[in-house]
């Protein structure tokens, strides 16, 4: 599965849990500290922020970590892919 088809399935799976994730631009007034991907929570909610300067690679990997600690319970019982289910379970032997 391409890294791009394999970022809009797990954008959608962690839309589908509850996750809110957003794509944050970067490019700020100079001197700002630079953007990267990560999870963070407001107000009570779990949001994944996924940097626009980051590559495809690290979007998934934090996208896929947000959804193992996050949601990984859920998704035990749920079929998933094998590439989405090897990404979110951390095990490249499964797809």
């Amino acid at each position: 599965m391409e890294l791009s088809e394999l970022l809009e399935r797990l954008t959608a799976l962690a839309g589908e849990v509850g996750l809110r994730v957003r794509e944050v631009k970067t490019g700020g007034e100079e001197g700002d500290p630079p953007v990267a991907s990560g999870e963070c929570r407001v107000r009570g909610e779990s949001w994944v922020l996924l940097a626009a300067a980051d590559s495809l690679e690290q979007r998934v990997e934090v996208l896929a970590r947000a959804l193992k600690n996050h949601a990984g319970a859920r998704l035990e019982g749920r079929y998933l892919p094998p590439a989405v289910r090897a990404r979110i379970s951390g095990d490249p032997g499964l797809g």
